[in-house]
This record gives structure tokens, sequence and C-alpha cells, in this order.
């Protein structure tokens, strides 16, 4: 914008010199159009992208959204095995060959056995006591809780960085429609100076001193172009797009002067010039703060640390395992002397267990949980503090950013302007002189850029506010 202060000299000149016939021929001022939703003369298929759509499309697509969501998949999952009995064992087992041996280590009487000659089967069964299985379900429920949590949190992050970049790209593009604007104007002043050259009312030097003094301006639209393509490619990041997507690239200009704009994937849109009100009260937003989905996420893994605790607490009640068998052999069973041979015998077994010296490894366990527990506590209460100290700073940049707002809207840029044009006219009458009108200019221009910075700071300050404090509707849909 400072080179635009270079090129007044000739344009005011060029007024001067065709104030008579402007006056007489009065163009009809073209319908306004806000800043952000001026059409660019971008190349290829651009996409125009809204916030609405940018957000709709970021909760579909974002990456670090559906990994978060893959989290609450595998919470239930695990819910699925923690709220099953533990499972019971089945063993079979076979005698497939004997053989005798003697004191002599010979080997006599060897001899192998078919599968159905004997078999023994057993089942064990552990028999949970405290009501492990519960507390299991409950620690897994928590843990679901927790991760639908996440989600909520990795979504709020993500909104917020979306916004961000959406409101820096909107401001680089509406710097790119002043630049491109500014262009449209010198085109018509040249215009205009290669007439009065064919009428002879014009030295050719003057021309080309003007069409000398572009390149600055030229440069002024790369660097804006440029802005807005860095911006535009980390919305595209937010939005799992490629960037870099194959786009008709631009051709080379047929004016030498003139910078071509770039091929972009993607062309965001938006009411930059809009000053929304929350219409919400401090107080209102800072009890709403408790509620954030990072602060639910501390709050909600305090409590799962609290039931791992009670699960861990019930490992003081010692599972029992049962064992039951049967065995069957039709191996040779005859006694001696038998009036009636045997020919198979079956056995059937029941067995006990418990675990002994099992209070150290449990008195071990039950601490570590309840440490685990104080500790999620302790980051459940620092979260919460953390998010009201975030509170306390997006109301300050609020305040902030809406009262310099309101000393661009409520009249400094419009001074700036009627100053600009009273030095004009007043020039033209021949009551200013040159640097007057030129200072008047920078003064617009300056006001201008910071009305703008103004604008963009003050719709960072809603999204900020907005994920400070968890309240949707704060941040404007622009």
């Amino acid at each position: 914008m400072r080179h635009f202060v270079v090129l007044a000299a000739p344009i005011l000149a060029m007024v001067c010199s065709a104030a008579p016939a402007l006056s007489q021929t009065p163009a009809r001022a073209p319908a306004a159009v806000g800043a952000g939703m001026q059409p660019l003369p971008l190349p290829g298929q651009t996409r125009v992208l809204t916030m609405g759509e940018a957000e709709r499309l970021l909760i579909e697509r974002n990456l670090t959204v559906i990994a978060a969501q893959r989290g609450i998949d595998i919470a239930r999952a695990q819910r699925l095995v923690a709220s099953s009995l533990p499972p019971a064992q089945l063993s079979v087992s076979n005698m497939p060959g004997e053989f005798n041996e003697t004191q002599r280590n010979g080997i006599r009487g060897a001899r192998f056995h078919g599968p159905d000659n004997n078999v023994n089967v057993g089942l064990q069964v552990l028999v949970e006591l405290g009501g492990k299985r519960e507390l299991r379900t409950r620690y897994a429920n928590e843990n679901i809780a927790v991760a639908e949590a996440q989600v909520l949190d990795a979504l709020r992050n993500q909104i917020f960085a979306l916004r961000q970049n959406f409101i820096a790209a909107l401001a680089a593009r509406a710097n790119l429609e002043v630049a491109l604007a500014n262009r449209g104007s010198l085109d018509r002043t040249e215009a205009l100076l290669r007439r009065q050259l064919q009428d002879g009312a014009l030295p050719e030097g003057d021309l080309l001193r003007f069409q000398a003094s572009r390149v600055p301006f030229e440069a002024d639209v790369t660097t804006a172009a440029q802005a807005y393509a860095a911006a535009v490619a980390q919305v595209a990041v937010s939005l799992a797009l490629d960037a870099a997507a194959s786009v008709r690239a631009p051709g080379p200009s047929r004016d030498p002067m003139r910078v071509a704009l770039p091929a972009l994937a993607i062309d965001v849109r938006g009411r930059f010039d809009t000053v929304p009100d929350i219409g919400v009260s401090r107080g209102t937003l800072g009890d709403a703060v408790q509620s954030r989905a990072d602060v639910v996420v501390a709050s909600r893994q305090a409590s799962a640390a609290g039931a791992n605790t009670s699960l861990t607490e019930a490992q003081r009640w010692r599972d029992v395992t049962v064992n039951g068998g049967w065995g069957r052999t039709r191996l040779s069973q005859d006694l001696p002397n038998s009036e009636q041979p045997l020919i198979a015998s079956n056995q059937f077994t029941l067995g006990l267990s418990v675990p002994l010296f099992t209070s150290r490894i449990t008195r071990g366990n039950i601490g570590a949980a309840q440490g685990q527990q104080a500790q999620s506590e302790a980051q459940a209460q620092n979260a919460l503090l953390q998010a009201r100290a975030d509170f306390a700073t997006a109301w300050s940049a609020y305040e902030q950013a809406r009262a310099l707002l309101r000393l661009y809207t409520g009249g400094a840029l419009s001074r700036a302007e009627l100053a600009y044009r009273s030095s004009e006219q007043a020039y033209l009458a021949g009551g200013r002189n040159l640097l007057d009108v030129l200072d008047a200019l920078r003064t617009l221009n300056a006001t201008r850029v910071a009305a703008n910075n103004a604008r963009a700071q003050y719709l960072t300050a809603l999204a900020q506010l907005e994920f400070a404090t968890g309240v949707g509707g704060l941040s404007p849909r622009l």
C-alpha cells in the first residue's frame, strides 16, 4: 500500500487536466460489494468456499477429528471385553502309548493306544469375587465418556484453527481486493493519459513516467496474492484438501507490466466488514468455562481414575479357580481273582485353588491407583484454572479489539476519507499544494489498512472468545 502514494502525483495531475471533461460526463458508481466478497480474476476451476461450508467439511474430513472418533470405537470395544466373564478353559488329553522298564533298563511290553482307549477332559473356571466385573464395566464406561469428550475437544481446537486461518485468508483477500481495485484505477488513468497523448495535450515522457511508476504497485499485487495463496493453503490443510491440487496455471500475461494471479484450489468468501456483537455478558461466559471440552476431558479422566481405584481395591478379594475333570481309560484293569473282568475305569475330579501371598502386590497396586487418581484430580483443577485464565485473556482481547474497531467505524475512517476529498478538491481549485493532498492520501491509506487490521483482530477475538469459553455462536459465520 505504501507504493500507492508514489503514484498520486501523476494521477492528481491527470485529474487536474481532465477535471472539466469528467465533470461533464459523471460516471455511475458501481454497486458496492463488501470486502471479502468481491470476485477475483483467479485462473482455473477454483472452488468457492464460505465459512459455514468450511466448518461442515472440517467435521467430515479433518483427520485429527477422525482420529479422535476412532478413539470412541476403541473404548467401546474395550468395554465389550471388560464386561465379559473370565473365559472358562477346557482341556482334553490322551495317552497315545506306554512301555515297561525292567531293572536292567530294558524295555518290555511297549504298545500304542488308540484315541478312544483313554481320554481325560478338564474344565477350569475362574470365579471373581468383590464385584470386579461390574467395576471393570464402570471403568470402561468412564473411558468411553473420556473418548467422547476428547472428540469434542479435538473438534473445538480444529474449528478454532480453521477460523483463525479463514479470517487470515479473508484479510489477505481484502488486501488483494484493494490492490486489484487500485490497479483498475491505474488502468483507467493510463487509458485517459493515452487519449490525451493522442490529442497532443500530454507529452510522451509523462506517460512513460506513469507506466514506470506502476512497477512497485504490481509488486504489491504480487505480495498480496502470495499472502492470500499461503493463507488459503492453511485453510485447505484443516479440511484435508490438497492445496497443490492440479488446476490450470495462469499463462504469461500479454502485458509485461501486469502480474498474473496464482492458480488456487479454493477461493474463500465472507463478509469481512461485518461487525457482530456477542450479546452475552461476561459473567455468563465465565460460568460456562467449566463446561469447556478440555475441562470436561480432565474431569472425566479424574472420574475414570476413581473407577480404576475402586477396581484395584477389589483385588483384596482373592479370586477362586475351580477345576473339574473326568477321565476314562480302557487299559487293562483286571484284578487278581476277579470274577468279572473290568474293561474301563472312570474317574471324576474336583479342585479348588486360591492365590497366596498377594497382600503386598495388592497394596502396591492400590497405592499406584490412588496416586494416579490424585494426579488426575490435580490435573482437572489445573485445567479449570487454565480455562479461566484463557477466558480472562480472551475477554480482554475482545474488549480491546472492540474498542479499536469502534474507533475506526465510529468516524475515523470516514473523517480520513472526507479529509482526503477536501484536500483533493482544494488542490484542484488551487487552494492547496500537492504535499497537502499526498499527506491526506497517506493518512487515508494508513487508516484503511488499520481498519482492515482492526476488523481481522475483532473477528479473531470473537473466535478466540468462543474457543476459550466453549460457548457456540460467538464467532460469526461471515
